[in-house]
């Protein structure tokens, strides 16, 4: 929070003197919400939406196995039981 006010002073003071232009405003503005959305971005870990849909993918194929290993090992079960 104080890197931000520290900004604002700053810019302030630029436009104060008519060192900084409304153009050189939007731009720095522009620069610094850039900078801090790839930084909150990074701490998330966020993939891409290929990365996304591979992964959705793969989870999909292993539910599929992991239902029937499932039915497999009810099956066995029950001739087991069965035998005894």
């Amino acid at each position: 929070m104080e890197k931000y006010n520290k900004l604002l002073r700053n810019i302030t003071e630029l436009i104060e003197k008519g060192l900084f232009s409304s153009k050189d405003l939007k731009k720095e503005v522009e620069d610094s919400l850039n900078l801090k959305m790839q930084i909150i971005a990074n701490k998330l870990n966020l993939v891409s939406r290929e990365e996304f849909e591979i992964q959705k993918k793969i989870l999909q194929k292993l539910q599929k196995d992991l239902i029937k290993l499932n039915k497999i090992k009810i099956k066995k079960k029950s001739k087991k039981a069965k035998k005894s």
